[in-house]
């Protein structure tokens, strides 16, 4: 029997310890890591919390983190409640391991603390290995403070292992400026927590002898294009469960979730879109400007998989002009934010507003509010004329030589 942990009511936790006391009061069966910058911490607490006695489950060092996610889809398999943590090339090590958990149906959680993707090398937060989870076939959640990875955690478990989804479960939050920041974090008891997420339910669990089956058959043509269509068609409609599961934790805690969410959007001509920390920034620049007499809006995602088309095209159905953030190099084309909220908006649209896409923060560059400023600038000037009035594509706070694609 596992010690009580005696929590505040407001806990100062970064976004790392905010995801281990999520993984400890989840009581995970099973949790197998590799530490990689800047997600170690993590699993490091969640070591600690075990060797003070505070967890019944399993904690298995392995000696990568493709071995890590290997451990933890077995461990799926037999029967547990499992979950991991990496970052960056750890991430990408794993990738090929993420296809099995998503094809075979292992609802774990996996914490992706986003760190840039050498080379050159860079410990930092952008979104590199986040963008490179997006075929996976997971769903990928989004939070952008230590208090809200708390809560997408609780919420990973009860999504992922809903027999209606029973699909894996990712949670991102920036490296450094959320997963090493102190902020006040006001969690759950471990008991309302556990009750929140719920008993596991075993479903072809290999440990239950009394129905025998078998992960990791050969498919070919017969078989494999209906279990992808499978997993592409409940991955879509998990927007369900990820909806239910935000009302469930919104009653219990007064903390209100949506998978898009809109600030300052009522009256809002000019948009920003954009995740992670950059977001509570840019929400901060759309005030600001509004002074300058600049209907200035932020359009956020909490889900970039399933990615909610209809919500974003039903947020942005107003704006004028455009502009969505990606802090990943493009390499080689428009971002992914730029196309897949280009797609949501234009799509059977009768409006065209004008679409820009900025490149900023790669390597954890900093980016500013005066940048941020500049850009709601920039679409204003998009919106008077009707027109791009600069390149379709700029890299935002770059050193050197400016760059901008059209």
């Amino acid at each position: 029997m596992a010690l009580k942990y005696e929590l505040s009511k407001v806990e100062v936790w970064d976004g790392n310890m905010a995801a281990s006391h999520a993984l400890r009061q989840a009581q995970v069966d099973v949790v197998a890591a590799y530490p990689i910058t800047p997600s170690t911490p993590i699993v490091q607490n969640y070591g600690k919390f075990l060797s003070d006695g505070y967890i019944d489950g399993e904690f298995v060092m392995v000696e990568s983190e493709h071995a890590a996610m290997s451990a933890c889809v077995g461990a799926g398999a037999a029967g547990g409640r499992v979950a991991t943590a990496t970052s960056s090339q750890g991430f990408a090590l794993m990738v090929e391991v993420l296809y099995q958990a998503s094809g075979m149906r292992i609802p774990l959680v996996l914490n992706l603390v986003n760190r840039a993707l050498a080379a050159p090398l860079n410990v930092n937060g952008d979104h590199s290995d986040m963008y490179l989870s997006r075929d996976t076939g997971w769903v990928s959640l989004c939070a952008y403070n230590p208090q809200e990875a708390y809560d997408f955690n609780l919420m990973a478990f009860k999504i992922a292992e809903d027999l209606r989804v029973r699909i894996p479960v990712i949670v991102n939050q920036d490296g450094f400026i959320c997963s090493h920041t102190a902020q006040n974090v006001a969690p759950l008891s471990d008991e309302e927590a556990y009750e929140f997420i719920g008993e596991y339910k075993q479903k072809n669990a290999m440990l239950d002898f009394s129905k025998p089956i078998t992960y990791g058959a050969q498919a070919e043509e017969d078989w494999h294009f209906e279990h992808k269509a499978q997993l592409h068609h409940d991955l879509m409609n998990s927007h369900v469960v990820i909806e239910e599961v935000f009302d469930l934790f919104a009653k219990k805690t007064g903390r209100k979730y949506n998978i898009v969410e809109k600030y300052d959007m009522d009256d809002a001509e000019v948009v920003i879109v954009a995740l992670g920390t950059t977001v509570e920034t840019a929400r901060v620049a759309a005030k600001k400007i509004r002074g300058e007499g600049i209907k200035a809006g932020v359009v956020s995602l909490r889900t970039l998989r399933p990615f909610p088309y209809k919500l974003v095209a039903e947020a942005l159905k107003d704006a004028k002009a455009i502009a969505m953030l990606d802090r990943s190099s493009p390499a080689g084309a428009m971002g992914m934010l730029f196309n897949e909220v280009g797609v949501a908006v234009l799509q059977n649209s009768t409006k065209k507003p004008i679409l820009s896409n900025y490149i900023y923060g790669l390597g954890g560059r900093d980016m500013t509010q005066e940048n941020l400023l500049q850009i709601y600038r920039d679409l204003d000037a998009n919106a008077k004329a009707n027109k791009l009035t600069h390149p379709t594509q700029q890299f935002i706070g770059l050193r050197g030589k400016k760059l901008a694609f059209n």
